[in-house]
């Protein structure tokens, strides 16, 4: 495994795959790597020859008041897991290359961003969209992967993949959990161990409520008695707990359309997502 940090090597050992007419798949991540992140890397293995990984944690996609400085960082770890992964090339650049001096270039991706998440964390997604574009450009990979837990991310990824004619191909990995169904995320290691009891709640709410509407259950009492069962649990507070239509991810209940049940919400101190889809009746 090839470990690059700056420019000129990296754009090197890409131009030598090109040229050998490998295919290239692309893993983005901002470190503090788990199994999550091993389940896109094994996604990418059948699509691609050649998997490049990225480990950046991105300044522009924090708001103020948000965890970047403590946003865990676990270099040495995350380097042995990648290599008993068998990735081709890690690239790890600093803010400065990512964002050298006089950079005043944001990408909008307006629609998917303005809901959900984008209104609770205003500006979240243009760093989002903003920083993959410019990995995209660097990599030029031909497929890059995505995992389906943050869902209005890979959606607007999506979007902004298409509308920039970017040619990439973007797939979505379904969501890893531990055991009990809590979603792995790096942001589990702050949770204590009663708060990580607790939170198995999310999941299981969205479960009973995305069920609950695919039986025709009215979709505003589904969403009541999750938000109930949240709160009860523990939680402090919650974002949002809502049904959208998985591709618009506008508010919608129209079992003809595949549908998502999403949700933020925040126990101890730490803000976890996650989302189910809903089973559709058959037609028949």
């Amino acid at each position: 495994m090839l470990t690059i940090r700056d420019l000129p090597a990296l754009r090197e050992t890409l131009a030598a795959y090109v040229s050998a007419g490998e295919r290239i798949a692309l893993v983005p991540t901002m470190g503090a790597l788990h199994a999550g992140h091993m389940a896109l890397i094994e996604a990418a293995k059948p699509l691609a020859t050649r998997i490049v990984v990225s480990i950046f944690v991105n300044p522009t996609q924090f708001g103020a008041g948000e965890d970047l400085d403590r946003y865990p960082r676990r270099e040495g770890a995350d380097v042995r897991m990648l290599k008993a992964a068998g990735i081709d090339l890690l690239w790890m650049p600093d803010a400065e290359t990512m964002y050298p001096a006089g950079f005043s270039t944001t990408i909008t991706v307006s629609g998917v961003s303005d809901v959900l998440d984008g209104a609770a964390r205003p500006g979240h997604f243009d760093g989002v969209a903003t920083v993959v574009a410019k990995l995209f450009n660097l990599v030029r990979p031909d497929v890059a992967l995505f995992g389906e837990k943050d869902f209005q991310q890979l959606a607007v990824i999506r979007r902004m993949a298409a509308d920039l004619d970017t040619g990439i191909e973007i797939v979505g990995v379904p969501t890893q959990r531990d055991d009990d169904g809590l979603a792995l995320s790096s942001r589990n290691v702050y949770l204590d161990d009663e708060d990580r009891l607790r939170a198995v709640a999310l999941p299981r709410a969205l479960g009973v409520a995305a069920r609950a509407i695919g039986r025709g259950v009215d979709a505003e009492d589904a969403l009541t008695a999750a938000r109930e069962m949240i709160l009860a649990a523990g939680y402090e507070t919650i974002d949002y707990v809502t049904v959208v239509d998985a591709e618009t991810l506008q508010s919608s209940a129209d079992l003809a359309r595949p549908l998502r049940v999403l949700a933020a919400a925040r126990i101890g101190g730490t803000r976890l997502i996650d989302n189910v889809s809903v089973d559709l009746p058959e037609q028949g």
